[in-house]
């Protein structure tokens, strides 16, 4: 059976790298059903929709928005989580499982642009692994999807209930002891053009890098068509 995918999505407007973002999944990474939590843009169609309270911060609503996928008997026991900008460029068999390297290396990567609550968040997480045996974690924090047990991250999220600021990705990980393939970020921020090629599987674009880039012209252009997942325009 294919895994569901499960992408939280924040209160906003028409959230164009969400239709990109599905259009990419439709056409290169197999799953079975698409379940949007939170947020439903009105353009959507064919996906599950669960709505989900978003009065806290960013990373509390998506800590919420993950709990309740994991208690929800209609998801897939294992799914993909994703979020609205993550696009799969190339045809996949499977999602495989990826990381950043170690948490240490990570962190000094964004200790040296002082990056507040995210790095808090890190370490305290780092911290919680360390303490439950794992002195040395890989950091999943990737913007690529990941497959997920809903058990194990449930169990998960319970441990680190005390984080307001719980990298969950990273923290499920090592938990259920994923390993799997180290790779670069693909986070793409600026405007123009590098730090990104037409061979790569992943992308992750900011808003802005999206709207007005060079590698959201890219994207746009190699998912042209409307996809299973939205209505077409008039």
């Amino acid at each position: 059976m294919e895994l569901d995918i499960v992408v939280p999505v924040r209160e906003g407007a028409d959230n164009e790298q969400l239709r990109f973002a599905l259009r990419s999944w439709a056409a290169h990474l197999p799953h079975g059903r698409v379940w949007v939590v939170g947020y439903l843009p009105p353009w959507a169609v064919g996906v599950q929709h669960i709505r989900t309270r978003q009065r806290g911060t960013k990373f509390q609503n998506t800590t919420l928005a993950v709990r309740v996928v994991c208690q929800h008997p209609d998801i897939s026991s294992r799914f993909i989580l994703a979020n609205d900008d993550m696009f799969v460029m190339k045809p996949l068999e499977a999602m495989p499982v990826l990381h950043r390297g170690p948490v240490r290396n990570v962190e000094t990567f964004y200790a040296a642009r002082a990056a507040g609550e995210y790095l808090r968040g890190m370490r305290e997480t780092r911290d919680l692994l360390a303490d439950l045996g794992h002195p040395d974690p890989l950091s999943y924090e990737l913007h690529v999807p990941l497959p997920v047990d809903k058990a194990v991250m449930l169990d998960a999220l319970d441990i680190a209930w005390h984080l307001d600021v719980v990298h969950k990705r990273t923290l499920y990980g090592n938990l259920a002891q994923l390993g799997g393939t180290e790779m670069r970020d693909v986070k793409i921020m600026r405007r123009s053009p590098g730090g990104y090629t037409e061979d790569d599987i992943f992308l992750s674009t900011m808003p802005d890098s999206f709207a007005a880039g060079h590698v959201g012209a890219y994207i746009r252009r190699t998912f042209a068509e409307p996809g299973p997942y939205e209505t077409r325009r008039a």
